[in-house]
């Protein structure tokens, strides 16, 4: 069971002093590894876990003058421990296999909370897609009336792509949970890769195959377009409630709070703001995408180009992905379903939206389909340009049970359990 964290927590994570405790677990994970193997004696080893300790002012302090803030760390640790074992700390390690391997530490309990996050939307998703999986509402192509669907199938299709988001995300967290233990330039010149085999099973995390002083940073920009397509997926749902909510359809509404306010100008309005605030969210998410992008190119074995860009775009990206996904089981929860508004767009003009049926049904009577195209599309035109009634217009042609047929909602809930059943509900 993942324990459900604040988005405070979340923020807390990439925070200093978080940063710092995940580097004391690697080094402290390092001297373990020493001591398994025979290295290090146990009474370094426990004197070593005993008084290992940091101190964010004094890494300030000591950063200030050595402008290294693992060097700095390190001080502050060995400070504590004292000289007699101080050697015995990051013992053939360059800073990348402490930094890397923290950072990935640091992603996997971010992760933890998204994937929470993520399944309680897809719960949302479902619940609703169950509620309205017979509610009759408008297709749309190209934001024009298109075909009958019902709402809940609509529902299914954002559904699946959160469905496929945890796939994604799963397959980029399980890449992303790889450290490195293996020295400057990764060459293992001065320790033993079997230190870093035991390092990595004690913190839970897959050796790199290779590093090259540094983890390869395509790994880490895959994570971030996991992230990035994930929040395309929100701001997706998020425009289709924007536009439902529009006064030309008025289909769904945001849940309005009571007491809360739509405009200060105009008392009557009622906005879908919770959308909006995630489509201008989903913008920085995928921005920070390119940036993940451009780390992936550096100089040789390494350099640092990609550190300032991945203090910004990790915190800023977790922290806005867990925010938007809670809003969205918010929006979700709490949507407005006018059912009444969604019949009477179906039955505009007439019904208009039948005109396939017509179709086919005039092709049935040994009627050619470019002649039967002709006369449905006619009179449906007719029927929009006119303000007219698309039906009335239709008995032209169709009997009665005919026209009784070709309007039957019928038609379009018949394989609607074939689909649900797709999804095991």
């Amino acid at each position: 069971m993942i324990k459900r964290y604040s988005r405070e927590e979340i923020s807390n994570i990439w925070e200093l002093q978080s940063k710092f405790s995940y580097y004391l677990k690697v080094e402290l994970a390092v001297v373990e590894a020493y001591s398994k193997l025979g290295v290090i004696d146990n009474e370094a080893f426990n004197h070593i876990k005993k008084t290992a300790r940091f101190d964010l002012k004094r890494i300030d302090e000591i950063e200030k003058i050595v402008q290294h803030d693992v060097i700095a760390f390190l001080t502050s640790v060995n400070e504590n421990v004292g000289d007699k074992y101080s050697n015995l700390i990051h013992k053939g390690l360059t800073s990348s296999d402490v930094i890397d391997t923290a950072f990935a530490l640091q992603i996997i309990d971010a992760s933890k909370i998204i994937l929470k996050d993520l399944d309680d939307v897809i719960e949302s998703f479902k619940n609703l897609a169950i509620k309205t999986k017979h509610t009759l509402c408008t297709g749309r192509s190209h934001g024009i009336g298109a075909e009958v669907e019902t709402f809940g199938f609509k529902i299914l299709n954002h559904l699946e792509m959160f469905n496929r988001a945890k796939e994604r995300f799963l397959f980029a967290l399980n890449e992303i949970s790889t450290g490195q233990i293996s020295g400057p330039v990764g060459t293992y010149s001065n320790i033993d890769p079997e230190v870093e085999k035991i390092t990595l099973e004690i913190l839970g995390l897959k050796p790199a195959k290779i590093s090259t002083q540094i983890i390869a940073r395509d790994i880490h920009a895959n994570y971030i377009a996991a992230l990035a397509i994930m929040a395309s997926a929100v701001e997706n749902f998020a425009v289709e409630i924007r536009h439902l909510q529009r006064w030309e359809v008025a289909e769904v509404e945001e849940g309005f709070s009571k007491g809360q306010k739509g405009s200060s100008a105009m008392p009557h309005k009622k906005n879908p703001v919770k959308s909006e605030n995630l489509t201008g969210l989903a913008r920085i998410i995928r921005g920070n995408l390119t940036a993940a992008m451009e780390d992936i190119v550096l100089w040789h074995e390494r350099d640092i180009s990609h550190s300032s860009v991945e203090r910004v775009i990790f915190p800023d990206s977790t922290i806005l992905i867990d925010f938007m996904l809670v809003r969205l089981k918010n929006l979700i929860d709490n949507l407005v379903i006018k059912e009444n508004n969604m019949l009477k767009n179906l039955d505009k003009y007439g019904g208009i939206m039948f005109s396939q049926s017509c179709l086919l049904k005039l092709t049935e009577k040994n009627m050619t389909r470019e002649k039967a195209y002709e006369i449905v599309q006619k009179e449906a035109l007719d029927a929009f340009n006119n303000n007219g009634n698309f039906r009335e217009n239709m008995k032209k042609y169709l009997t009665e049970d005919e026209i009784k047929e070709c309007f039957s909602y019928d038609n379009y809930l018949k394989n609607i359990d074939v689909i649900f059943k797709r999804f095991g509900i």
